[in-house]
């Protein structure tokens, strides 16, 4: 089975803080649904029409745990702790 990545992209951080508060709920939720942090920050160079802003990448076993963490209710409550303090967007991926 392939594994999977989860891959965030922050276009912009509105509230730091609201950030912070979610960044301590959704780490240990997505550890704890088997998810393992590969690379985390801001991007070192960025080409095309990227934005240097926070970028994400988890591993998982497959895409379905991967799915199966981000429905969860301990990443739901992280996702409540956000509210609207970034707009980013979320893919995940089958790797190859």
């Amino acid at each position: 089975m392939a594994k999977a990545y989860w891959v965030s992209v922050y276009k912009t951080i509105n509230d730091p803080d609201k950030l912070a508060a979610y960044a301590k709920l959704a780490g240990p939720a997505l550890t704890a649904a088997g998810g393992r942090f590969l690379a985390r920050g801001v991007p070192a160079q960025v080409y095309e029409q990227g934005i240097k802003e926070r970028t994400v990448l988890v591993e998982f076993d497959s895409v379905a745990a991967a799915i199966a963490a981000h429905d969860s209710p301990a990443y739901a409550e992280a996702l409540r702790a956000l509210g609207n303090g970034a707009d980013r967007e979320i893919r995940i991926l089958e790797g190859v």
